[in-house]
């Protein structure tokens, strides 16, 4: 289990992060959420122990995961750590990447592994592609695969799909999350995408004023959200009657107290995002076609 005890980090004089209380069990998946510079990437480097705490503890199974003053070489052997930039050798080929940290002592069973991680970030056509040639989103791929090949006890990914294409994006995450689950490897992943954790977490951390505002369920977050930053997290929100409506939890129907007029719809694939006025403030709701403009309908609201 990793356990993280009322850690805090101050970069300079600012404060990035406080208080940080929180655990994962083995085989346990959590997602990081927060805006831009809340402190998403800086937790899991503090994870990882490249920065010193100024206060608190992090233990993995209570071994104590410690920073640079304590250690030469930063980063516990049975934890990984993808960050944003790809630590690859650009001149070997994708399969050599991957199988680096692989002993070369058994090489049927090396190359067997490194044709089993290929298949986990769908790279098989590019097993002897030198890494130079691939693009961004490839080269991440790479990186995941090379961070999971020596099967660590916990993984920290951030921001992991970043880079890569939208139609490559889905079948990705479902392939890399259902192997981590298989192999029992716990997993936090920092992110602003919800698509990229939302079906794959057990708990969700959001970051916000370099404190944990909440951490619970994806289910829980979703049905219960706290505040605006909560909600904007699962998509397009209103607030009415001091409560945070999804626009998809909102219905046309013949009558009812919430009169709007509709002011523009959004093409969204199998729906239209419409955008209206309700008593001078802007709402948003689902719909199936789009609708006139200065439209007068009435909104209720479905549970």
């Amino acid at each position: 289990m990793l356990q993280v005890k009322n850690i805090s980090f101050r970069y300079k004089k600012q404060t990035v992060l406080k208080d940080i209380s929180f655990d994962v069990k083995p085989g346990e998946h959590l997602s990081i959420i927060g805006e831009s510079g809340s402190g998403k990437s800086t937790l899991l480097k503090l994870l990882y122990g490249t920065y010193d705490l100024n206060e608190g503890h992090v233990f993995w199974k209570g071994e104590e995961i410690l920073g640079p003053k304590h250690n030469l070489i930063i980063g516990p052997e049975f934890m990984k750590y993808v960050a944003q930039e790809f630590d690859l050798m650009p001149f070997t080929t994708v399969a050599e990447n991957i199988g680096t940290f692989l002993s070369n002592f058994y090489p049927e069973e090396k190359q067997e592994r490194i044709n089993e991680l290929l298949g986990v970030v769908e790279l098989k056509p590019f097993a002897k592609t030198k890494v130079k040639e691939l693009s961004g989103g490839q080269k991440q791929r790479v990186a995941l695969a090379k961070a999971i090949a020596r099967q660590p006890e916990i993984i920290l990914l951030d921001e992991p799909f970043s880079h890569i294409d939208n139609f490559k994006k889905q079948s990705l995450r479902r392939s890399l999350f259902k192997y981590l689950k298989e192999k029992n490897i716990s997993c936090i992943v920092a992110t602003h995408d919800k698509d990229d954790v939302l079906s794959f977490s057990d708990n969700m951390i959001v970051l916000h004023n370099t404190k944990i505002i909440a951490n619970n369920t994806p289910e829980h977050l979703y049905n219960n959200p706290k505040n605006k930053l909560i909600a904007s997290f699962f998509g397009e929100f209103n607030e009415i009657n001091n409560e945070f409506v999804y626009a998809n939890q909102l219905k046309v129907v013949d009558h009812s107290n919430l009169k709007a007029i509709v002011k523009q719809s959004y093409y969204k694939g199998y729906f239209y995002l419409i955008e209206a006025d309700l008593n001078g403030e802007t709402i948003f709701f689902e719909y199936d076609t789009q609708l006139e403009k200065e439209k007068i309908i009435f909104l209720n609201q479905v549970l």
